[in-house]
């Protein structure tokens, strides 16, 4: 049983990539995959009404082997522990209906680490931020920080997605690493060029995210890619703040694609003039694997990063590392001057992923 920090969705990330390949490489194997539940209460407030979470369903393509399940959140985190208990009874429920008996827990969301307490059931703790270096409330990072705690000590094992957490948690205890990928044969299969995407792009993928996107940097780019005739294009979900959403879409040069489906995103990245990392530079950060590293590298479109991990250290010709106060030129010398592809030699697949999470979860489904 997956507890995600995502839903299973159109956009694709890491525990879709590994479940997947998990699934097609054992027809042994079956899934629940639990989805961030659905606010109730946030439903009414919003004026939306009472919205019900999507529940117990199939996922399409593994023959019936992965469910997929949405509970609700009938009260909000102020309401104490209780909260927590009531979304662990329903999750129970929906274990029961989906035919599992003692389920391996693959925690990817902390908030579940009292399910891992209560149950006593083989555990994974797959850590892919680093929550308690996040901008948080002290409550929250109060709560974070108890929920890791029990995780730290409680499961089995523990896998962590970059070299920056696993410096960070190997004192704590042995940990796992095993890092992001991509699939190759799909990003370096020739895409026809999106109708959607401009002439002249700089290009960024990935979820908006106030944590990791310095929208500042994106305007100023965007005013340097307006004087070269540019355009600078984000796609993917937004989990911005409403005002910086408007600051964005107010600006001529800039294009909010919102999310694409996994299978059209190695067109965007194929066909850009430039692909980009406008991040913020801090300790979150830092506790990032990147997905778009692998994605951006399969296409051998020219890169321009901020100094960020993954990036920060990686030796290539087509990627150029920038300050803040020297990103939005860069972005615009190669928006002037476009560039042919280079594909990268030693990509990493997610095959090579699944194999290594074979090993992790294997022992813990025998026992």
């Amino acid at each position: 049983m997956v507890l995600s920090l995502e839903p299973w969705d159109d956009v694709w990330r890491r525990n879709q990539y590994l479940v997947d390949g998990l699934l097609r490489g054992d027809e042994t194997l079956r899934v629940l995959f639990v989805e961030p539940s659905n606010d109730l209460l946030h439903s009414v407030v919003s004026g939306r009404g009472m919205q019900r979470g999507r529940g117990l369903r199939t996922a399409e393509g593994y023959g019936g082997r992965l469910r997929l399940f949405q509970p609700d959140k009938v009260l909000p985190r102020v309401a104490g522990p209780v909260a927590d208990v009531l979304l662990r009874r329903d999750v129970r429920k929906a274990i029961t209906r989906a035919g599992l008996v003692d389920p391996v827990l693959w925690v990817n969301d902390p908030g579940w680490a009292g399910l891992v307490a209560s149950s006593g059931w083989p555990s994974l703790y797959d850590m892919t931020d680093d929550w308690l270096a996040a901008d948080r409330g002290q409550r929250e990072l109060g709560r974070i920080a108890a929920n890791e705690a029990v995780l730290m000590k409680l499961c089995d094992t523990v896998v962590v997605c970059s070299p920056g957490l696993y410096e960070s948690r190997a004192d704590e205890r042995d940990v796992v690493l095993i890092q992001n990928a991509v699939d190759l044969a799909r990003y370096r299969t020739p895409r026809e060029r999106p109708a959607d995407l401009p002439e002249s792009a700089a290009l960024y993928v990935g979820t908006l995210h106030e944590d990791r996107l310095d929208v500042d940097l994106v305007l100023r780019t965007a005013d340097a890619a307006a004087s070269v005739s540019g355009a600078i294009v984000l796609v993917g979900p937004s989990a911005l703040a409403a005002a910086n959403v408007h600051r964005l879409a107010a600006h001529p040069a800039v294009r909010l694609l919102g999310p694409k489906p996994f299978t059209d995103v190695p067109a965007y990245l194929q066909h850009a003039s430039v692909l980009m990392v406008p991040h913020v530079v801090d300790a979150f950060t830092d506790s990032l694997d990147p997905i778009k590293l692998y994605e951006y590298l399969a296409v051998g479109r020219p890169i321009v990063s901020t100094p960020v991990a993954g990036f920060r250290e990686l030796d290539s010709a087509a990627l150029t590392v920038a300050d803040p106060d020297a990103f939005p030129d860069a972005v615009a010398a190669l928006l002037s001057e476009p560039t042919a592809s280079v594909n990268a030699e030693g990509v990493p697949d997610w095959a090579d992923r699944v194999a290594a999470y074979r090993e992790v979860v294997t022992p813990l489904r025998a026992e």
